[in-house]
């Protein structure tokens, strides 16, 4: 699926991603833009480690297969916290 073109937005503007961090939340949501100091989500999901009995893996597992529900219309994601970005559709 190719993102919606915006040459001021990031290049992953559109794009379904997981952000991992190095706490216990794991982020899934359209990336809207980042920059140095933040990830802008939309329509995200939050997962904790351990919740509903699943890990981040798992939860990013199912999220892959099945989607998510939306907990967020917009969030930030402070990127000093942000130990990975990767789009849903590669995993």
């Amino acid at each position: 699926m190719a993102a919606t073109f915006h040459p001021d937005r990031h290049e992953l503007h559109g794009i379904t991603v997981v952000v991992d961090t190095a706490g216990a939340e794991i982020y899934v949501g359209r990336c809207d833009d980042m920059d140095e100091e933040r990830v802008i989500l939309v329509d995200v999901d939050v997962h904790r480690d351990g919740d509903g009995g699943r890990s981040k893996a798992e939860y990013v597992e199912r999220a892959a297969q099945l989607g998510v529900w939306k907990k967020f219309d917009r969030l930030a994601v402070p990127r000093a916290h942000v130990t990975s970005i990767r789009r849903l559709g590669e995993l």
